[in-house]
């Protein structure tokens, strides 16, 4: 939650959003305790899973967890509000022209040049991963798919991968999925107009029902990494259309028993620490299997870290002097690019953990994801603040008290 102060000023009341970057740590730290201290009972959580073909698909811990991520960002979508989105045409149109056209393909590049190149040395040439063979495919032991090899790994086949690429694949999920929940806090944060990033929220959050897995599956297959086109629609169907529809159904029906004001002051209210709480919780099972790797090399987070905050910066800064070159007001221009540099580590956590499996390095390198994302987004958000004159007065009506 937050509220205003007497100065206009924006600040955030709840302990989990205020204090988010102490919180990963912390969870990061209690991960790492869990795998050393109980190892066992770290591997029973990960094996309580819904297998296919003797395969795990779905991590079902992780997937409860990740649905009380998506739920409390779903829930808050108007779609009356969607409709009306062609009033703001301008502002909609970057955003997506950005997420979708843009951030994709910068990311693959950035991470391929830092992770396939100048990091290479020092994540290891001949560094391997292990990930979850793509579902529905069965290959014999010694086969080739895509860069690597299927293995055998304590009687479950496994395909083993050059360590950078498991990293590259993270970074390509979160290259693909723009913020749709805390770009909600960064814009109200940078004083920007909260109802227009609702809408760009949810047309982003559709769009990713459409794009997400097209453009995930093609720049995963150009970096030789497996295409699990299966697993990747029933990701998309799992953590973000089901959440989706559980929240539009069960918004309809709040309002309608409860009304509007008891829907937005007391349950939306109640929600809110949901949504972190669960990512929290995910974190701490994400680290208890990646402590070992961390401890040993605990510059590992530096390398992924270098080409995440680039694109961050890079996206942030042709959203927002695109706006400028538009023409558009700073509170439209604040909120449509904070929503292509902040990314939905939810989704990207669960497609990560549920495509090649929670132990991945692709696993690892959306929680640093989530890691960088705080510290960056508030950085941004002074500088928005500070920028303000560059973009044509709002007019009075619009001025914010």
């Amino acid at each position: 939650m937050t509220r205003n102060l007497a100065n206009g000023e924006r600040k955030l009341t709840n302990i989990f959003e205020r204090y988010l970057t102490l919180w990963v740590v912390l969870c990061i730290i209690a991960g790492i305790l869990l795998g050393k201290i109980a190892p066992e009972f770290a591997k029973a959580l990960d094996g309580m899973a819904i297998f296919v073909d003797g395969a795990p698909v779905v991590s079902i811990p992780i997937a409860i967890c990740l649905f009380f991520m998506m739920y409390p960002i779903m829930v808050k979508i108007d779609f009356r509000e969607v409709v009306k989105a062609g009033k703001s045409g301008k502002p909609v149109f970057l955003t997506l022209f950005i997420n979708w056209a843009v951030k994709p393909f910068t990311m693959y590049a950035i991470a391929i040049f830092f992770l396939g190149y100048v990091f290479k040395g020092f994540i290891g040439p001949d560094a391997v991963d292990l990930l979850k063979m793509p579902f529905g495919l069965n290959l014999p032991v010694g086969s080739i798919h895509g860069s690597g090899i299927v293995v055998l790994e304590n009687g479950i086949k496994m395909l083993q991968v050059p360590l950078w690429r498991s990293y590259l694949a993270g970074a390509i999920l979160l290259g693909i999925a723009p913020c749709t929940a805390m770009v909600l806090v960064w814009s109200y944060l940078s004083r920007g107009n909260d109802g227009l990033t609702l809408v760009m929220v949810a047309i982003n959050s559709l769009t990713m029902l459409v794009l997400y897995g097209v453009l995930g599956g093609f720049l995963l297959g150009v970096g030789r990494l497996p295409v699990p086109w299966q697993a990747l629609v029933l990701s998309i169907a799992i953590y973000v259309a089901l959440p989706l529809v559980a929240g539009y159904f069960s918004r309809k029906w709040i309002i309608a028993t409860k009304g509007v004001k008891w829907f937005t002051d007391k349950f939306l209210h109640i929600l809110s620490p949901i949504t972190i709480i669960a990512l929290l919780t995910t974190l701490v099972l994400l680290f208890s299997f990646k402590g070992e790797v961390i401890v040993a090399k605990p510059l590992t987070i530096l390398w992924i870290a270098v080409p995440l905050f680039i694109q961050t910066i890079l996206i942030f800064a042709l959203g927002y002097f695109a706006a400028k070159m538009m023409g558009l007001s700073y509170e439209m221009a604040a909120p449509a690019a904070m929503i292509g540099a902040s990314n939905h580590f939810e989704v990207a956590i669960a497609t990560a953990t549920m495509l090649f499996g929670l132990s991945s390095g692709a696993a690892l390198a959306t929680v640093v994801g989530v890691l960088i994302e705080v510290p960056v987004m508030l950085m941004l958000v002074r500088f928005c603040l500070r920028t303000q004159s560059w973009f044509p007065a709002p007019r009075k009506q619009g001025v914010r008290k």
